[in-house]
């Protein structure tokens, strides 16, 4: 993302002007549903949007901020209608998540958890990677990606060091970039296990209820249930993969010394630590258990229930309603509360507004009608296998997001492919799930994610290494998540390829 001290790219200041230049020439010169000119409109707005997002020819959060102005005025919606987008239950699930995040890391919560599955799993090189792996997956289901990649990085640039003291260091540089890139990739795999994980996630479950909202609600849980498995599936294969390339001739047998050393520099669990990881868990254990599961015969009552409107309780409110307690809980080590305003107001404000302008895009294409008129362009999908169109969307979507934001892409392609559902009788579910896990899996270039940047921050790898690596867990990823979808969606999800469901059909 650009900052203001940056000098725009060629591409960029081409796009910067460009991009304004072809949606009005849209505007003024094409027709795309005759006696509705709020159709073209809205598709000139949003081919301006994905040029400056794709391009950031200036900051994706100025971008999303585009249907506040351009929709009101091009007269496809209310100025109020639109603006409510920009604050819901998904961005206050968000909030209250992050929120949750930085008390862990004001306390040093997260590098306990970190250590503590390290220390746990063992010492031996695989184990080594193994360890990282599995910590760094972990917090990033629950904490920021970028966050975890970066205690994990000074947690193994401490490893490399002590190991460079006492063996090879042609061996340890070897293990060294094989350590770093399973950091890079588990944080991106981890935050695919949760809705909370990586923004994506969070943009799905928003941009389906908008454009299908007889649907059944895509909850923490319902969520959690598919993409767990098929995360901890990629989780150990790209440490299977990792382990061959990197660590499968290195003999030097780990010193846990420096792990036992950095948990032991924490000291003991105080009372802050306690307070926020009880918080932590009672919320992912209400996020978990709000709905009614059923998986296959097994069928657990949702908590929800007991309260008079169990409808009117979302993900959202649990969060919210754990994180403001810890702002008037005192802590006993300073004498402040266990949270502040000061930590708080580090949340990614940027995310957020890019967050509402994805949905505020997705509610414009559905009121404008121009997702109905996509569907009909793309009727002729319905002739190809749904396997070959999953597969080419995962595709698309993977290599794509190397170069561009996971986050805005997903905004813009969602209501297409929620369009191309409708037209080709197909469950939405099917098309927009594999998009949004695909933002995901970006892994050959050190621009495509934030924990790839960290990483190759270090100056310990080379890009070779990491495309090298990036490319075989790319095609993993489309393989996995392909397969997923048809394997493990029918029982975790419900989704009836046969079938198209009745919900999609009263829209």
């Amino acid at each position: 993302m650009n900052s203001s001290n940056q000098k725009l790219h060629p591409i960029q200041t081409l796009a910067l002007f460009v991009g304004p230049l072809l949606s009005l020439i849209i505007i003024l010169f094409f027709d795309l549903e005759p006696g509705h000119p709020e159709v073209t409109r809205t598709a000139a707005v949003a081919f301006l949007m994905a040029v400056w997002w794709i391009t950031e020819a200036v900051p994706l959060a100025v971008t999303a901020l585009l249907p506040v102005a351009l929709f009101p005025l091009l007269g496809v919606m209310k100025g109020k209608i639109v603006a409510s987008f920009y604050f819901n239950n998904i961005i206050f699930l968000f909030i209250g998540g992050f929120i949750l995040a930085l008390a862990m890391q004001r306390w040093q919560l997260h590098k306990r958890i970190a250590l503590k599955i390290i220390l746990a799993i063992g010492i031996s090189p695989k184990r080594i990677i193994l360890g990282f792996m599995g910590a760094t997956a972990f917090l990033s289901m629950w904490i920021s990606n970028t966050a975890t990649t970066m205690i994990m990085v000074s947690i193994a640039m401490a490893i490399i060091l002590k190991l460079e003291e006492n063996f090879d260091p042609a061996m340890v540089s070897r293990f060294a970039t094989g350590m770093l890139l399973s950091i890079a990739y588990a944080a991106s795999i981890g935050g695919m296990a949760t809705l909370i994980g990586t923004p994506p996630n969070l943009a799905f479950a928003k941009i389906f209820s908008i454009s299908f909202p007889h649907a059944p609600e895509v909850s923490f849980a319902r969520w959690m249930i598919f993409a767990l498995p098929v995360s901890l599936v990629f989780l150990l294969c790209t440490w299977g993969l990792l382990s061959f390339l990197f660590a499968r001739s290195t003999k030097f047998i780990g010193n846990s010394d420096v792990f036992k050393n950095e948990y032991q520099k924490l000291g003991k669990m105080g009372f802050e630590e306690w307070v926020v990881l009880l918080d932590f868990m009672c919320v992912c254990l209400l996020w978990l258990f709000r709905k009614d599961i059923t998986i296959g015969a097994l069928h657990i009552k949702g908590w929800s229930s007991l309260f008079p409107q169990p409808k009117f309780i979302d993900d959202g409110t649990v969060a919210i309603a754990f994180a403001i307690p810890l702002f008037f809980i005192p802590a006993r080590k300073v004498k402040e509360m266990i949270m502040d305003w000061e930590t708080a107001s580090r949340l990614p404000w940027g995310i957020v507004l890019l967050f509402g302008g994805g949905f505020a895009l997705a509610a414009g294409f559905k009121e404008s009608g121009l997702s109905v008129w996509i569907g009909k362009q793309l009727t002729g999908l319905s002739r190809l296998h749904v396997l070959f169109i999953v597969a080419a969307i995962c595709t698309i979507m993977t290599f794509l997001t190397e170069l561009t934001s996971n986050t805005a892409t997903t905004q813009t392609i969602l209501p297409i492919l929620a369009s191309v559902s409708l037209a080709i009788k197909m469950n939405p579910l099917v098309l927009m799930i594999p998009a949004t896990l695909s933002a995901s899996c970006a892994f050959m270039l050190p621009v495509a994610t934030p924990p790839n940047a960290i990483i190759f921050g270090t100056q310990r790898l080379r890009v070779y290494d990491m495309a090298k690596t990036g490319i075989i867990l790319n095609i993993l990823g489309i393989i996995l998540i392909t397969a997923a979808i048809f394997l493990w969606g029918k029982l975790a999800l419900g989704i009836n390829l046969a079938q198209f469901p009745l919900w999609v059909s009263s829209q």
